[in-house]
């Protein structure tokens, strides 16, 4: 795998996480990086920190690759995907990161018997602690599958999913960082307004948040059992617990990822 030629069409954020793992991580000689993005100076920014190969157009990278990754927004994936549909080969494999676009509709604009494989990477990915749910088209080996996996693992846990599950990863752990994110902003600020002082209550929340995370997946045990734990009859945490309860706190974060995925499912259409 690692002399095969690998295309990057879109040098933003996910873009950059996914060539910076496959140089710094996978090993992937980085003359090897063919980068495609209508930003011109943030293409040549990601090629110089990893000394990769800039292209001026679509023609100078797909033919040449094998691994295709398609790193662009869903609304404009379509334009891309009918730019290049006569220019690959059925040998190489496409690998989409944009939310809500089925693997049935980049075949349809490509071709049928295109290797296609879909992405729900979050933005961990960036540190190479994310999680990136992944199916792939019928047309996709399990070797090729399992290709591909291995140039994704630098950027944190990969779990195959069928694809109709694809979109409410998308609105569980695609958005799931941003849940969190906003909790641990409102618990910062939740110490600041009991008077402790800002850098201080940040420090405490973030690690709270860490150490959490690490007794779930250290034990078997349920993460109700390990509140249970620290629950005691008509103490401070209890009464904070009833606090949440009453405030609807369970049914919001519910009916936030239950809309997150409803929308990727409206991405189809934008």
């Amino acid at each position: 795998m690692n002399n095969k030629r690998i295309g990057l069409i879109g040098c933003g954020a996910m873009g950059s996480a996914l060539g910076k793992g496959f140089v710094q991580k996978v090993g992937i000689d980085p003359s090897l990086i063919y980068l495609y993005d209508i930003n011109k100076e943030r293409m040549q920014a990601l090629a110089d920190e990893l000394n990769a190969q800039t292209t001026e157009n679509l023609s100078e990278l797909v033919p040449h690759c094998q691994h295709i990754f398609l790193a662009v927004k869903p609304q404009d994936l379509e334009s891309v995907l009918y730019s290049v549909k006569d220019m690959f080969n059925q040998q190489q494999i496409f690998t989409s990161i944009a939310a809500g676009i089925t693997i049935d509709y980049i075949e349809s604009c490509l071709s049928y018997e295109s290797k296609v494989v879909r992405l729900m990477p979050n933005t961990p990915c960036l540190i190479g602690k994310g999680t990136i749910a992944i199916s792939v088209g019928e047309n996709v080996t399990s070797d090729e599958q399992e290709e591909v996996e291995a140039l994704l693992k630098p950027l944190g846990l990969t779990i195959r999913l069928p694809e109709y599950l694809m979109d409410a990863a998308t609105g569980l752990s695609g958005t799931g960082p941003a849940y969190v994110f906003l909790f641990i902003e409102t618990m910062i600020d939740a110490g600041v307004s009991v008077g402790i002082r800002r850098d201080v209550a940040s420090e405490m929340v973030i690690q709270n948040i860490i150490g959490s995370a690490l007794m779930l997946r250290e034990n078997d045990k349920h993460p109700a059992e390990l509140r249970n734990i620290v629950t005691s009859p008509s103490g401070t945490t209890a009464t904070a617990l009833q606090v949440l309860e009453e405030s609807g706190f369970r049914h919001c974060l519910l009916k936030s990822v239950i809309e997150a995925t409803k929308r990727a499912k409206e991405l189809r259409s934008v």
